[in-house]
């Protein structure tokens, strides 16, 4: 399987198409490729080339260029707006978000986060997620890359958010919380259609506050459940996005 190169849709040219900084790092000195091998080259955008390497230019990879396939989009944009977990579950969720199709990630700070950051750190984490992601879109051949956000509150979240899109669910742990395919069933009779996007809201170790919860559903949100069964958080993510991505993709 050719190696995978993740090009900038700023930069994305597929007539003259060229790595450059980590990626043309990572395809010199790393994998140590040579004139004539071949890759792929991606945007992460839906459109994948297939290329060689014909030369080096300075810090940069010199690519021939070969065919452009292009990827229809999905037929529903799912989101996963997730509380920071501690330790370095966070990067797994991302990694597994990024592999089954989330179009978006944002990290978010609740009342029970344990996490706390300022906004050097947020701005390192945010870039660090998102080359995570990239890895992601790499090693699995996904063509679309999801966009990792800076870590915001609950509130900007869903002021920001909450109504770019056509259904907003929150993982609940409190009674009368329905199941996804109820809601989604009665998102169809009200509609006539699925939902185009999704925003699925994950809390942190020990769930939602009463509070966040009441602020989600003031706020549209429809309160979900994911079963008997208390899940933990990169659980109830993956879960969730799962369960979403068979039914709505």
């Amino acid at each position: 399987m050719a190696h995978r190169f993740f090009i900038d849709p700023a930069h994305w040219n597929p007539d003259a198409p060229r790595l450059a900084g980590e990626e043309a790092h990572h395809a010199r000195h790393v994998l140590r490729l040579a004139e004539g091998a071949a890759c792929v080259v991606f945007n992460g955008r839906g459109e994948e080339q297939a290329a060689r390497i014909a030369g080096m230019a300075g810090g940069e990879v010199v690519l021939e260029p070969g065919p452009v396939k292009r990827s229809a989009p999905p037929a529903c944009r799912i989101s996963l707006a997730q509380a920071i977990p501690k330790g370095r579950n966070m990067e797994l969720i991302v990694q597994k978000a990024t592999e089954l199709g989330a179009a978006a990630l944002h990290p978010v700070l609740t009342e029970r986060t344990i996490v706390r950051l300022d906004r050097a750190e947020a701005l390192r984490k945010q870039g660090k997620w998102q080359r995570l992601a990239v890895e992601a879109c790499k090693q699995c051949g996904q063509d679309f890359l999801p966009a990792v956000g800076l870590p915001v509150s609950l509130p900007d979240l869903l002021a920001a958010r909450g109504p770019d899109h056509d259904l907003v669910l929150v993982a609940s742990l409190q009674p009368g919380a329905g199941r996804l395919k109820a809601i989604l069933a009665e998102f169809a009779r009200a509609h006539g259609r699925t939902p185009a996007s999704v925003l699925v809201l994950i809390g942190p170790e020990g769930d939602f506050t009463p509070a966040e919860v009441g602020l989600a559903l003031a706020a549209g949100a429809q309160p979900m459940t994911l079963g008997p069964i208390v899940l933990r958080t990169e659980t109830a993510a993956l879960f969730c996005l799962s369960v979403l991505a068979h039914e709505l993709l």
